[in-house]
């Protein structure tokens, strides 16, 4: 008697399904996130009408610029990751075979991006603790009574760009399995 191994409980279209569902997450955060950078635009240019043109100024309008720039970098990053955006050197790379590039990926999200996420997430978590217990506020009079949520942006930012670093080497593995040598 054989017995068969069906599709479905190998792990890899379950591999293939938790890519597909952190990549749908960091689309959906992504995209909601550029927005973003359209509002801190905006936000500058009042900032600059009023202190200029209006001879005042709003500390929490200034903060608020820092708050959304942070919020695009810090939560942009996974989004970077999955759109293959971030910055690399193609001198060589662009040449490789689908395989020899997920190797390469695979080493450098093992080496490099997933301990750089965590470590940034275990430096940031007392940070951050801290922060919500005393309930930090801006040291600026006029300022934006919430720098614990600013604060919060750092571990935030470590989860998902781990994320989408697992993602990525799901897909690495998947291409490994399925591409011959």
């Amino acid at each position: 008697m054989t017995i068969s191994k069906s599709s479905s409980t190998t792990p890899l279209p379950r591999l293939q399904a938790l890519a597909g569902a952190i990549d749908t997450f960091s689309e959906l955060t992504g995209r909601a996130i550029a927005w973003l950078t359209l509002a801190m635009m905006a936000l500058t240019c009042v900032v600059v009408v009023m202190r200029y043109g209006l001879g005042r100024g709003s500390i929490a309008l200034q903060e608020s610029v820092t708050y959304l720039h942070a919020c695009v970098f810090l939560l942009g990053a996974a989004f970077t990751l999955k759109r293959d955006a971030h910055v690399r050197v193609d001198i060589f790379y662009r040449r490789f075979s689908a395989r020899t590039k997920a190797w390469i990926n695979s080493i450098g999200t093992l080496v490099f991006l997933l301990p750089v996420a965590v470590f940034l997430l275990l430096v940031s978590w007392d940070f951050v603790a801290i922060s919500w217990k005393i309930g930090e506020v801006s040291a600026d009079t006029g300022g934006i009574p919430a720098v614990f949520l600013l604060k919060t942006l750092l571990p935030l930012g470590a989860v998902t760009l781990a994320l989408q670093g697992l993602a990525e080497l799901a897909r690495n593995l998947l291409t490994l399995i399925s591409e011959p040598p």
